[in-house]
């Protein structure tokens, strides 16, 4: 029984959401990551429950608000990625084979989440510092820090570039090209990382301007 107040009796557990409720915001969620790197973070929301096959009813109730969704978009994108970075992880330490080689495939894998299409959706009213976004960010860092890190000890990874260098990048790479009307940009996605990749091996060919990049470099405002 609820108290005078309006707070639950002690003692009562709050009911878990059901299972088709749960289905349906992944599906909301999966959706709306689809159609804002076709169409940009503005992108309708009645059109995203279209793709998602469930009414806008069912769209508001679970975001009644386009932050909320943007919000768990990028939460999405973030646990995604950092799930790739720990599997290459693990898979390189079973295997004991070339560290540099499961940071490339993670660096291909994680172009596929199209992590660049978040940045348009980062707007000023927009909470980065959201408890649990700082969290997946932390994640994602560690796991990619651990990645380079194996590698670089090995000899396989140039020593001056820092996760910062190698998230920029996959930004910038997986970023739609705005007005360009390139219809096939993904075809050039994975060549052009190559080449990105082919960069950071060691022995560096060159010697870089600047100092390595962090992430908190990237976070530090200018």
């Amino acid at each position: 029984m609820a108290s005078r107040t309006g707070a639950p009796a002690v003692g009562r557990t709050v009911p878990r959401p059901r299972a088709d409720a749960l289905r349906n915001r992944e599906r909301i969620v999966a959706a709306a990551r689809e159609m804002f790197v076709e169409l940009g973070p503005e992108v309708p929301l009645d059109e995203i429950a279209r793709r998602a096959v469930v009414g806008n009813a069912t769209l508001y109730r679970h975001f009644p608000d386009r932050k909320d969704l943007v919000h768990d978009v990028v939460l999405s994108v973030l646990s995604r990625t950092a799930d790739r970075a720990e599997a290459a992880l693990l898979a390189a330490a079973a295997e004991g084979g070339d560290p540099f080689g499961a940071l490339r495939r993670f660096v291909h894998e994680a172009a596929d989440e199209r992590i660049g299409a978040l940045c348009p959706m980062l707007s000023e009213g927009f909470d980065q510092n959201h408890a649990d976004l700082l969290a997946g960010r932390d994640r994602l860092e560690t796991a990619v820090e651990n990645l380079m890190d194996r590698a670089r000890k090995a000899g396989r990874l140039r020593a001056d570039v820092a996760v910062g260098d190698l998230m920029v990048a996959l930004s910038q790479l997986t970023r739609p090209l705005p007005g360009s009307g390139c219809v096939n940009f993904d075809q050039f996605v994975h060549r052009h990382l190559q080449l990105f990749l082919d960069g950071l091996e060691a022995p560096a060919r060159s010697e870089l301007p600047g100092s390595a990049a962090t992430l908190e470099d990237l976070r530090r405002p200018r």
